[in-house]
């Protein structure tokens, strides 16, 4: 296939714009970031509620984090593969980036399971899903075709190239009654909406017959999902830039605020790291360690920038063992084995000991309380309640999938403090002057 079919858009437009001599990738960029679901993420938590500290990193905050080590990332591999001629700009890497967050609801991922609930008649809800519907459909660059994004541009955001609902093969049982939801219980699926099968469609159309049946393979996760295999070399790099972003920055934010100390890093993540054969760990993780937990603010900020970079260097583009004939299937990014080891316990630690911490999942619990009772009280009574906007797409959808399609593209829109806000008309509680 050729490069410049990747720039292909659904909608062939044709725009009053003298002289302008951006690039496909560059013009993407810009409908990324003047898109109000781009600016929402100001607004909606990353791991620390909206509100409790204006230091805490937000989905804004933390997207640009990922687009700045996205496109380091993407400059190493250039350097280390100056042959290659499949890799993306700076600016589609920056474009897949900054947008790989929005479809993500408000309330972290107690929000996302919440919908996903909700929706679990319905084909689901999942954030890389709501990302990619977005950009195609809901945001209104254009009518019903979204920000109206290059082919390459949408491939980058598919990080689970499969429709959800063959993932997501057994809908676990329910109690009678329950008031409230068990969380791992309604964990989502990864994939695509089948309601924006046209899209996808359109994406993987110039793919050959076998590049798509094996770009869209998937292996058994657990008894009541799969998960699936590959994901372009742009939506890798992407994703290596998200979780590095996820393991150090948001560490930093726990350390700058007091909430991991430095014993719960030598009784939760030392222990792991002494597990690990590495010999940057045995010529630096005392280094690290002293840093990272300095009052001296410029010495933290090092060590956080030595650990990004760390990751960085390490990562390396390597070829598929799998036939796959299209280069941006082919070709995938991977970082070493010993510090994939460290990234790991890096996570890990960050999730066990700061996203599962008490006070964050009842502050995260309470906000998944409170989008299911919005839920309720807009599905009883729709064309009374939704705004305009939403109740014309309700009553234009073709079938009830399609309309509580519509009610989870509302609620998830919403930032953290207007969904506060919306309950408290909807059920007043205690926020005032709503």
């Amino acid at each position: 296939m050729t490069q410049t079919a990747w720039q292909d858009r659904l909608l062939n437009q044709t725009k009053n714009r003298p002289n302008d001599n951006r690039s496909p990738w560059q013009i993407d960029r810009s409908r990324i970031i003047h898109a109000a679901a781009f600016r929402r993420l100001q607004s909606k938590t990353q791991i620390m509620s909206i509100g409790v500290n204006d230091f805490y990193r937000t989905r804004l905050t933390h997207s640009l984090e990922v687009s700045q080590i996205g496109t380091g990332l993407l400059r190493h591999l250039k350097l280390q593969n100056p042959e290659f001629d499949f890799f993306p700009s700076a600016s589609l890497i920056e474009t897949i980036c900054l947008a790989h967050d929005i479809g993500h609801p408000s309330f972290g991922h107690g929000g996302e399971i919440a919908l996903n609930y909700l929706m679990r008649h319905h084909g689901g809800f999942e954030g890389n899903a709501q990302t990619l519907r977005i950009v195609t459909k809901l945001e209104p660059y254009s009518n019903g075709y979204g920000m109206n994004l290059t082919r390459r541009t949408l491939l980058g955001f598919i990080k689970y190239p499969a429709y959800i609902e063959q993932l997501w093969h057994q809908i676990p049982s329910e109690e009678h009654n329950q008031r409230f939801i068990y969380t791992q219980k309604w964990l989502p699926a990864k994939g695509v909406y089948s309601n924006d099968s046209d899209v996808f469609e359109w994406i993987l159309s110039p793919l050959c017959d076998s590049d798509k049946a094996l770009f869209m393979s998937y292996n058994p996760l657990n008894e009541y999902k799969s998960k699936t295999i590959y994901k372009s070399l742009d939506s890798a790099i992407m994703e290596y830039a998200d979780d590095i972003a996820y393991a150090v920055h948001d560490l930093e934010d726990a350390i700058a605020t007091g909430t991991l100390s430095e014993r719960d890093w030598y009784n939760y993540a030392m222990p792991a790291f002494k597990n690990i054969e590495s010999p940057w760990l045995e010529s630096n993780l005392t280094s690290i360690t002293h840093r990272l937990f300095s009052d001296d603010e410029p010495l933290r900020k090092d060590a956080i920038g030595e650990l990004v970079n760390i990751f960085i260097i390490n990562c390396a583009l390597v070829e598929r063992p799998e036939d796959f004939q299209e280069p941006l299937l082919k070709n995938t990014v991977k970082l070493s084995d010993e510090f994939e080891e460290i990234l790991k316990v890096l996570k890990q630690f960050v999730y066990q000991r700061l996203i599962r911490e008490p006070k964050m999942q009842q502050i995260e619990f309470s906000g998944q309380n409170m989008l299911i009772d919005l839920f309720d009280a807009f599905s009883s009574d729709p064309m009374r309640l939704l705004p305009y906007t939403a109740q014309s797409n309700y009553q234009t959808a073709q079938n009830e999938q399609a309309q509580m399609r519509v009610l989870a593209d509302y609620l998830s829109g919403m930032t953290d403090e207007y969904a506060r806000r919306c309950h408290a008309r909807l059920f007043g509680n205690s926020v005032a002057d709503f």
